[in-house]
């Protein structure tokens, strides 16, 4: 009877129609030097009503009807900002903080939607709406990045994306605008070779909670990025509720999230945000209950104390931490032993923590300061024993590694407005990265240290076309070497506004990005001689063509071409096969390298897009590349992860049920381009019982294309003081095997395929209060 009182809960409702309100506020400020805008024109649609803010840049909406609502604020000499598919729920209010950009001398008036872009090609938002209404998200921003052009999950167990076909390894995770280690539990989740990786991971540790809009970069970047080739998630925080305290409760299959926010007291503007998270596997696994022999646990702890300070400025204190381990015990009936992992005993434990502070603060009605400090660390280990099938003993120790990456980021930056056509930015970026191993193949300790100072000149150039210029420059040194790399990298970029609704662009940028940790710390032998430390950051030049249009009711068509060439690319040539860095993942070849390689991907994307309006909202992308890269020998071959397309379609619709349910149906549609393999000397494999591949192989094998639909439905039920939503998640809900790689098994003795997850369904209720 206790496991079914929730439902019962949900669905009884009194014989009387209530009248269910809450409210949309919030606060308007200036974009650079956050000084609160007084008298901002405030006003909603859907019942269309309007506001002006107050002397502190305040506007509050009470006693709105819950529902979908889309916000614009205006000022003159500013542009006009539309927040669309804001979502306002009962027992819980919509607070948001809106910062508007000085316009510049206009034609006519320029209108953004949502906040403004940071980069004038290639960036998206992602709003924690949107994570919790796409299909199959799991909660995770780097799941809803699979619904935009040119991303793809490099496998379904994890979040690690290729983007515009490179590496994962070529991603970037961000928090508060500074880099930070993978901040995702499981990171080994989906490898070949069952060991950790720079970016990807199972579930990400930081809960949706805690999250703002983040933003999503696919290069070429503005000057203020640095250190990346490949694509850049920067997860922002929100503030908790600053006048009242809230509270939201969540049991999946994923796990049990509690979450709370408020005012440290009634006479102060200081918010806290807290949540934790118990993994549902977890509690399974307490009980005994395993799924294919693996026992799966995570639990992680996250929030964000936010104080305002005079004059529009403010101080925050965030954190998370997350603990996870999966440990794989054979099964006891010998005779269902079918490949070589089931005779295996595999302890793998991963542990994630990140801490930081940012202060901004106006110095004056020009000039304003903002600093972020953030220190992470990643430590995993992974130990596997043989199992004798006679007496299931541990019988031989087969692996035992621990690795340590840790990070501490700096960033300090001055913004200037000169006026509203001239606005200066510069500022410095410092980060020290450390690395610790046990294993022989890798240098025990390794450190690192990153200057990345940055100067960028936004301005108007004519009433409709806008610019970007800026330098960025990348200096950094590996521990015990004499190699400074100091490497320049200009950034420019430029947008013309043909007319209201049509919008031309392009962006160009050198970038730079340092070796993966394990690349550099790679033993190849007992002498530093033959050692990859000297290694320099690979280098790429990327230009981006782009074409906007807006379209009635909410909607936009967007078409980009880009290139890139990568350059100083490592290469390297073992007794048997060749390598090159843009085809790495968790791999660390024992090979000397050389920086002599290089690689091209290019291609043409297009997505149209109808936001969340009358019930039902739209996103269709797609794209159509080549990616190849150059080996130690010169010659020219397809690149791993060239798939030659990618297509999405993310959609749905909701249905309201009187004023008091909600309900919404929602899909997502993958279809890829596979994946490229090496070919397996399966001769070879048999003779030395391990996975060999064709003398000095390339990635000529491909791999069938990948095919995924999605399916989410959700019901939100609303009364007076709270909230509920009860969802189902049905994931791969046909059932598609996709291919995820190859690999000779000693146990069967031949080469086998392993295949991605087939169909994931993922039940959730949601209480918010």
């Amino acid at each position: 009877m206790i496991r079914i009182l929730p439902f019962l809960l949900f669905f009884i409702t009194p014989a009387f129609a209530q009248n269910i309100n809450s409210t949309i506020r919030g606060t308007v400020r200036d974009f650079d030097t956050r000084s609160p805008l007084v008298g901002a024109t405030v006003s909603l649609s859907s019942p269309q009503t309007g506001t002006i803010t107050d002397s502190e840049g305040a506007f509050r909406f009470d006693n709105l009807p819950t529902g979908r609502y889309q916000l614009s604020v205006s000022y003159v000499g500013y542009e006009t900002v539309r927040i669309p598919e804001l979502l306002l729920e009962s027992g819980r209010e919509n607070v948001q903080q809106v910062r508007l950009a000085p316009a510049g001398k206009q034609l006519n008036e320029a209108i953004v939607t949502g906040a403004r872009p940071v980069a004038f090609n290639s960036v998206q938002e992602i709003t924690i709406e949107q994570t919790l209404r796409y299909a199959a998200t799991y909660m995770d921003p780097a799941r809803v990045a699979t619904s935009f052009p040119g991303v793809a999950a490099a496998n379904d167990q994890a979040n690690g994306l290729v983007i515009r076909a490179n590496s994962p390894n070529s991603m970037q995770w961000r928090l508060e605008g500074v880099e930070i280690v993978n901040p995702n539990h499981l990171s080994n989740a989906g490898t070949f070779s069952d060991r950790p990786t720079s970016t990807g991971g199972g579930v990400n540790i930081l809960s949706t909670q805690l999250l703002g809009t983040s933003q999503f970069l696919s290069g070429p970047f503005p000057a203020q990025y640095g250190n990346v080739n490949g694509g850049i998630l920067d997860m922002q925080l929100r503030n908790g509720n600053d006048e009242k305290t809230e509270f939201t409760a969540q049991a999946s299959l994923l796990g049990l999230d509690f979450a709370a926010e408020g005012p440290f007291s009634k006479k102060s503007k200081a918010s806290y945000l807290v949540n934790y998270r118990y993994s549902f596997t977890g509690l399974l696994g307490a009980v005994g209950v395993k799924f294919g022999g693996e026992d799966i646990r995570f639990q992680d702890l996250s929030f964000n104390l936010n104080f305002p300070t005079a004059k529009g400025g403010k101080f925050t204190v965030f954190g998370m931490g997350g603990i996870s381990s999966n440990t794989f015990e054979p099964d006891k009936d010998t005779t269902a032993w079918e490949f070589a992992k089931d005779g295996q005993n595999i302890l793998y434990k991963n542990r994630m923590f990140a801490s930081g502070l940012t202060f901004e603060q106006p110095l004056g009605n020009k000039l304003s300061l903002r600093t972020a400090l953030v220190g992470s660390t990643l430590y995993s280990s992974r130990v596997a024993y043989g199992v004798n099938s006679r007496n299931s003993q541990r019988n031989e120790l087969l692996d035992d590694q621990e690795l340590v990456n840790g990070k501490v980021s700096l960033n300090t930056t001055l913004t200037y407005r000169f006026n509203p056509r001239v606005r200066f930015q510069g500022g410095l970026f410092v980060t020290l990265n450390q690395y610790e191993t046990d294993v022989w193949s890798a240098n025990t300790n390794l450190k690192s240290l990153v200057f990345q100072p940055f100067v960028k000149w936004s301005f108007q150039v004519a009433p409709r076309i806008s610019a970007e210029v800026g330098l960025h420059a990348m200096l950094s040194q590996v521990e015990k070497t004499d190699k400074l790399s100091a490497l320049p990298e200009p950034r420019a970029a430029i947008k013309w506004q043909l007319n209201e609704t049509d919008q031309l662009s392009a962006s160009f940028g050198l970038h730079s990005q340092m070796q993966t940790a394990g690349l550099y710390a790679t033993r190849i032998s007992d002498t530093d001689f033959y050692s990859n430390k000297n290694l320099s950051p690979t280098r790429s030049q990327q230009v981006v063509l782009g074409y906007q249009k807006s379209l009635p009711k909410n909607s936009s068509l967007k078409i980009e071409a880009y290139y890139q060439h990568l350059f100083d690319v490592p290469v390297g040539q073992g007794m048997r096969d060749n390598y090159s860095a843009v085809n790495l993942i968790e791999e660390i070849p024992s090979v000397f390298m050389k920086n002599t390689g290089s690689a091209r991907n290019y291609g043409i994307e297009a997505s149209f897009q109808k936001l969340l309006t009358n019930d039902f909202y739209l996103l269709v992308s797609g794209s159509l590349y080549d990616a190849t890269y150059v080996d130690l020998l010169g010659q020219r071959h397809k690149s791993r992860f060239n798939g030659r397309h990618t297509f999405s379609l993310t959609s749905g619709k909701e249905f309201k049920s009187g004023n008091e349910s909600l309900w919404g149906v929602n899909v997502k549609v993958l279809w890829l381009g596979g994946f490229r393999d090496k070919p397996i000397d399966a001769a070879y494999s048999k003779i030395l019982k391990t996975t060999l591949y064709e003398e000095q192989s390339h990635y000529s094998v491909k791999m069938k294309d990948y095919f995924r639909p999605d399916l989410r439905v959700y019901w939100k039920k609303s009364k007076t003081k709270f909230s509920r939503t009860l969802s189902i998640d049905l994931q791969n809900v046909s059932g598609t095997k996709n291919e995820a790689y190859r690999y000779f098994d000693k146990r069967k003795d031949s080469v086998v395929t392993q295949y991605q997850l087939g169909l994931i369904p993922v039940l959730s209720y949601r209480w918010e209060f």
